[in-house]
């Protein structure tokens, strides 16, 4: 980590000091990125950016405000800081919000086990045109498929450095890595479209262009002459691709923010069965190179491994300091920021236990009814859990795929969803949330 963005958020604490601030927090961040997109082989379009943000979080007994800037100038950090107490002078009084204490502050952390950031020097622009003409090449290589509508390929690199008036000072860089494709089949009204991309930390990990572009073909090709199913209660099996969505909706409503709103279906569940009891959700923050691991979170507390759901029950909330202490509890070390706002809570890697079956064998399995493999919209009822989506996939007949399926929805509610929901084993464990092909018996479809 550069002295750069250290000094800067240490110069920020001095300013907000010096305009009056009780505590303060700052948050230094400088990123780059790089986006080439290729259509018909040639070069469409390149984007470069180069910066840094910065922000400011000042307290005034139990008034807060926050203020960000790209500007990093002195004058500019004195002015942020007159603005942002000035603003904090006006703001309600917050009984909850406040700094760390800082004897609970992390005081150390390997960041090199974690292996956020690749060594690797930055791709040239023409590797990351080629990779993206790679990928519509073999997309056009499918039979069926008629055109690429898009084929990018980028690359990010970011410096984040946090200090507080209450001691913390600590950073880390990260580093990510993308290939996509978006391939359409047919042609006229009949055309259809579908994607697949992969984004990985260390560029040596990503798949080859080939494959992802060759897989967007496949995908966008199934998808031909769709019809709409039947309507009636039916099995859905999730496709391991928007599976993660599902569980998604369990972690939103066992987010601290919704329970002390009152607006979460899980409001009164702490301690009560939410998935089957040989299922559980399982947080790690300390998983080398995925994109959700981190040394500490955006308040300076360590990031620990825990249970959100274990052996299928609810076992806590995620919290900050702010809704933990609303809540009477302690924060879970899941507080996350940008540089115009304050701290909330947000998870990190996530895992589901896998299941023993795979995609195939719970196919045959649930013998009728409809594979998911992409959602549009949604009407979820926080509060009472009600679920409805709108859906497209495969229809499957006595185990065996038959036709592909558009304009349908799905309905059901979550919490009964998610209490018979039964895993497959072909999670992809790279991603930052590995959650297998889900398949949930009697749901409603409308169709036809």
């Amino acid at each position: 980590m550069t002295d750069t963005l250290s000094d800067l958020t240490e110069a920020l604490l001095d300013a907000a000091k010096k305009a009056g601030a009780e505590n303060a927090d700052a948050l230094a961040v400088r990123g780059t990125s790089i986006s080439v997109d290729v259509r018909g082989g040639a070069l469409e379009q390149a984007e470069r950016s180069e910066g840094v943000d910065i922000g400011l979080r000042v307290l005034i007994g139990q008034k807060q405000a926050s203020v960000s800037a790209s500007d990093t100038r002195p004058e500019t950090l004195a002015m942020m800081a007159e603005r942002a107490v000035a603003m904090a002078k006006e703001a309600p009084d917050d009984a909850h919000i406040g700094l760390a204490d800082p004897a609970d502050l992390t005081r150390g952390w390997d960041l090199d086990a974690l292996e956020l950031a690749d060594p690797s020097p930055e791709p040239a622009p023409e590797h990351l045109v080629t990779d993206a003409s790679t990928a519509e090449a073999a997309a056009l290589d499918v039979k069926g498929v008629s055109q690429v509508q898009s084929a990018t390929a980028s690359y990010g690199a970011s410096e984040i450095y946090l200090a507080a008036t209450n001691g913390f000072s600590g950073g880390y860089a990260r580093t990510n890595r993308s290939t996509s494709c978006v391939a359409i089949a047919g042609t006229g009204t009949g055309m259809e479209r579908d994607y697949d991309g992969d984004m990985r930390t260390y560029q040596s990990d990503l798949r080859s262009p080939g494959q992802i572009g060759q897989q967007a073909g496949h995908f966008a090709v199934e998808r031909l002459d769709a019809r709409k199913p039947a309507t009636g209660n039916f099995p859905v099996l999730f496709d391991e691709r928007i599976a993660s969505s599902l569980i998604g909706h369990l972690v939103a409503a066992a987010n601290g923010s919704a329970v002390a709103r009152g607006a979460s279906w899980l409001q009164h569940a702490l301690g009560e069965r939410v998935l089957p009891d040989h299922l559980s959700l399982i947080e790690d923050p300390h998983l080398p190179r995925k994109t959700g691991s981190r040394p500490f979170d955006a308040e300076g507390l360590p990031t620990t491994r825990r249970a959100i759901v274990e052996d299928g029950i609810l076992t806590g909330w995620t919290l900050d300091l702010a809704t933990a202490r609303k809540l009477g509890l302690a924060s879970t070390g899941n507080a996350a920021r940008s540089t115009s706002g304050p701290p909330s809570p947000a998870t990190w890697n996530l895992a589901l236990t896998q299941g023993d079956q795979s995609k195939a064998d719970l196919m045959a399995d649930m013998g009728t009814g409809l594979l998911v493999t992409s959602m549009i919209g949604a009407t979820i009822n926080p509060t009472t859990g009600d679920y409805s989506r709108g859906a497209a996939g495969i229809w499957v007949e006595n185990g065996v795929p038959t036709y592909a399926v558009n304009e349908c929805t799905i309905a059901g509610n979550l919490r009964d969803m998610l209490r018979r929901i039964i895993p497959a084993n072909d999670a992809r464990t790279h991603l930052s949330r590995v959650v297998p092909s889900l398949l949930v018996e009697g749901m409603t479809l409308a169709g036809a």
